[in-house]
């Protein structure tokens, strides 16, 4: 399965820059399976059996929970894309259920960039895609927010 921009591109319209979801929704699923460590280790050294055994059991179901929420976010990312080309922005999110979104870089009146403290120090934000007479679309926790704003209104 190819990428979507690579499908959509019309002749000699060119893509200038692409980015996803930020690395950061890892998070979640990479704390469950630390805290599943965490009660493994604690399993083994404490010498009370019946706590033993909850220990084991909680390890076990933060473990199956981190791992499916690290597969959650790794299909998230696989099927989100987000590109500037020489003549539009486009975005699309889902695998079998696709929602896209393309606007020309000719109605684009604004793009504004909406980041946290953490995500000014991470590296991630939202940005907002304002057009003439097109609307407006919010895509969230994209890498590189302002390098992608740079690439939008740097015409």
């Amino acid at each position: 399965m190819g990428r979507y921009i690579d499908d959509i591109l019309q002749p000699g319209e060119k893509v200038l820059y692409s980015t996803t979801i930020h690395g950061i929704i890892y998070v979640p699923g990479l704390v469950c399976l630390g805290l599943a460590g965490a009660c493994l280790f604690g399993a083994r050294t404490i010498p009370n059996d019946g706590m033993v055994m909850t220990l084991l059991g909680a390890s076990a179901l933060l473990a199956v929970l981190g791992g499916f929420l690290l597969f959650q976010a790794w299909f998230q990312r696989w099927t989100t894309e987000t590109d500037v080309t020489s003549l539009r922005v486009v975005h699309k999110e889902g695998f079998i259920k696709r929602q896209t979104f393309e606007m020309s870089l000719d109605k684009i009146e604004s793009v504004d960039v909406s980041q946290s403290i953490a995500g000014r120090l991470f590296g991630w934000g939202d940005v907002t895609v304002n057009g003439v007479g097109e609307g407006t679309k919010t895509i969230k926790m994209i890498g590189a927010p302002v390098e992608f704003r740079n690439h939008i209104t740097a015409r």
